[in-house]
């Protein structure tokens, strides 16, 4: 289905859902709407109902907003028909924003028909552009998903034609799904390149979650400089959330100035960058992100997934954001051709972790498989800590998240070799007969913590 006719239906469906009526507009309190406020707090359970009836007598309407949003985020199915009653009721637009924001992703009917109504008639724009969003989401997600089953039965039959062509939609409707502005020929990945000699040794740096322009990242950045006056890097690569908190607005946004330019330029090497999850808020920072490389001496994003090599060692940059069919059978292609001795796979969402996100299924289920004694490192960021836990069928996990942006607390488990909240970045030495991964700290430039592999 064509963007044209999806946006279509989307509205078909909104007006649709309007025309029922049986919401209405959330500025106007009702005798009605308020009797429905009191009738499902009577609903919930005593402790519950202790917490949601303070809210709702909290006179402030930034704390009632914090109140209703820490009641979803303790048991939204619960407080789901009462958020939908305070939608229709409450007069504060800060307190229907919260709850479309932190209640919207809920599928349920009757949060659809909810968003509907907000986005047709709500009286403050926000609102209404917020609910619309959130229904395009899951509107867009439900196609999305006929398309996975498709996929699914393609695989099944061992339709092979099948499966590489709908593989190449399916990373379409990610792009759609996220409402991103990402045209096909900027996620179409180059060939191969190489940036250093295979026959020579690479020193190299990475950290993840830095775009802040907080004192850490500066100082973190000082941290990589003095490094590199001393042994030089031959590059580097980010590990995504490369910009706080939604991105970039355009290859020309001013904070490329700031938070890239004058803290990574300076050391005049080349850096190949991965996107975040921050870096796909805004619909058009992907694209950004990648058309900078034209114009800057440092930054490099070919495309949101890509490989290249370096010395001995073979670089495979992921868009790990929700990776698509297509660049699942693009990695497993890469690799299997790649005659490198060290193979380094790198992105942002981990596999395995020890911060607050902790480790990730869908990661497991679907890129793991294809990493097992294929890959020597999975490298990555997205939790704010330096962690190495120890490797699964070959493949060492690492952890640099601690570029700037604000730390979290680890949470060790009986795979960690080294888990710490600080900030730093990872070194990375190889050549043809070890690889060497170090972590050093930001506060004082030195190391933290040494592991080396050898074949």
């Amino acid at each position: 289905m064509r963007p044209r006719k999806l946006f279509g239906l989307v509205i078909a469906l909104l007006l649709a859902l309007n025309a029922v009526g049986q919401t209405k507009p959330a500025t106007v309190q009702t005798p009605q709407s308020s009797s429905q406020v009191q009738t499902e707090l009577a609903r919930l359970a005593p402790a519950l109902g202790e917490r949601a009836r303070a809210m709702v007598a909290e006179a402030d309407e930034s704390k009632r907003a914090q109140l209703a949003t820490a009641l979803i985020r303790s048991d939204a199915n619960a407080v789901l028909d009462l958020m939908i009653a305070l939608l229709a009721s409450d007069q504060s637009a800060g307190v229907r924003l919260a709850i479309v924001d932190s209640l919207g992703r809920n599928q349920s009917p009757k949060m659809r028909e909810a968003l509907a109504a907000l986005a047709a008639s709500d009286a403050d724009v926000r609102v209404s552009l917020l609910a619309l969003e959130r229904l395009r989401v899951q509107l867009v997600q439900d196609a999305r998903d006929l398309l996975n089953r498709r996929i699914d039965a393609a695989r099944k039959a061992h339709d092979d034609a099948a499966v590489a062509r709908l593989a190449a939609e399916h990373e379409r409707w990610i792009s759609l799904v996220k409402g991103t502005m990402l045209p096909g020929f900027l996620r179409n990945p180059p060939p191969r390149f190489s940036v250093k000699p295979d026959n020579q040794p690479v020193r190299m740096l990475a950290f993840g979650d830095f775009g802040t322009g907080s004192p850490e990242q500066k100082q973190t950045a000082a941290a990589m400089a003095e490094l590199h006056k001393k042994t030089p890097f031959d590059f580097g690569v980010t590990l995504g959330d490369n910009f706080y908190s939604a991105g970039m607005v355009s290859p020309a946004d001013p904070r490329w100035k700031t938070q890239w330019e004058e803290l990574y330029d300076p050391l005049k090497v080349k850096f190949y960058a991965s996107l975040g999850n921050h870096d796909w808020v805004l619909s058009d920072s992907p694209a950004a992100e990648i058309l900078y490389s034209s114009s800057s001496p440092s930054w490099r994003m070919p495309s949101p997934y890509y490989t290249f090599t370096a010395g001995p060692v073979q670089f495979f940059a992921l868009d790990t954001n929700e990776i698509s069919e297509a660049q699942l059978m693009w990695l497993d292609a890469e690799l299997k051709n790649s005659t490198s001795k060290w193979r380094v796979v790198y992105g942002h969402h981990p596999i395995y972790s020890d911060g607050e996100h902790g480790d990730s299924q869908p990661l497991i289920r679907r890129l793991l498989p294809l990493l097992r004694n294929r890959a020597d490192i999975y490298l990555v960021g997205h939790d704010h800590i330096l962690n190495h836990i120890k490797a699964e069928a070959g493949v060492e996990f690492f952890v640099s998240g601690g570029g700037g942006a604000r730390l979290y607390k680890v949470k060790p488990g009986p795979r960690t070799l080294f888990a710490q909240s600080l900030n730093g970045f990872v070194i990375l030495e190889a050549d043809a007969g070890s690889l060497k991964v170090r972590y050093i700290g930001a506060a004082d430039s030195k190391q933290l913590y040494e592991y080396t592999m050898r074949k």
